[in-house]
């Protein structure tokens, strides 16, 4: 494996095994290790990165690093990957790669408040790499870097680019506000104008409020659904 180098202010923790960077990440950040760590697991078929933050704004607000992460994702696969290749984001975290989904991410954070600032907020990302030999093509909506062009790109370095990419949009994004943020996330966006399920809910995918809440439209109501309803325990 290849030495990771990351943006100045974040270090690195690699996991081996079946260990995750989830559970791992988030138990840092409870005992209070410093924001900007990286704990990632490369072994295997799925890239499993986390990243541990310490936001200085309300929960509502701060969640909006799922979609800023997901844009530093999409330039990060877009600087190593055949220009053919497309990725779009889904509201929920879902990764679409070339229309078949390729990975997600996911949130977690020291308080379910939307009003509350966090002491810390853990986003990972969970990314198929390579098919599993057993039957690659059993899912028709589930796709793996490796069958999409992809087969050269390394996990070392995807989740480097993925970071420092991801840095690049934090920056613009605590910067400039939420607007640049927004406009490159909306020609990324999946299914936006699309009829979706959320949940319970079912209805038409009209838009995201300033802080990527989602606007569900059903008949003549339109509803908001926060960012925070998609938090893990």
């Amino acid at each position: 494996m290849s030495e990771i180098r990351f943006p100045p202010l974040f270090q690195g923790e690699a996991l081996t095994g079946a260990a995750d960077p989830f559970e791992r990440a988030t138990a840092l950040a409870i005992a209070g290790t410093d924001p900007g760590t990286v704990v990632y697991n490369l072994k295997g078929d799925v890239l499993r990165a986390s990243l541990i933050f310490a936001p200085e704004v309300p929960l509502d607000e701060a969640m909006t690093i799922l979609p800023v992460c997901g844009l530093g994702f999409q330039a990060a696969l877009g600087a190593l990957a055949p220009p053919e290749v497309a990725v779009h984001l889904e509201w929920d975290g879902t990764i679409r790669v070339n229309g078949a989904i390729c990975g997600r991410m996911r949130v977690r954070a020291s308080t379910a408040d939307p009003s509350a600032v966090p002491d810390w907020l853990v986003l990972a990302m969970d990314l198929n790499m390579s098919a599993p030999q057993k039957d690659p093509g059993k899912d028709p909506d589930t796709t793996y870097l490796s069958e999409e062009g992809c087969v050269d790109i390394t996990a070392e370095q995807l989740v480097e680019a993925w970071v420092r990419h991801s840095l690049y949009w934090i920056n613009r994004w605590l910067d400039e506000g939420p607007r640049p943020v927004h406009a490159d996330w909306r020609g990324l966006a999946n299914r936006l104008g699309e009829t979706v399920e959320i949940g319970q809910r079912s209805g038409t995918f009209v838009g995201v409020d300033e802080n990527f809440g989602m606007l569900l439209r059903s008949g003549e109501d339109t509803e908001l659904i926060p960012l925070t309803s998609l938090l893990e325990r």
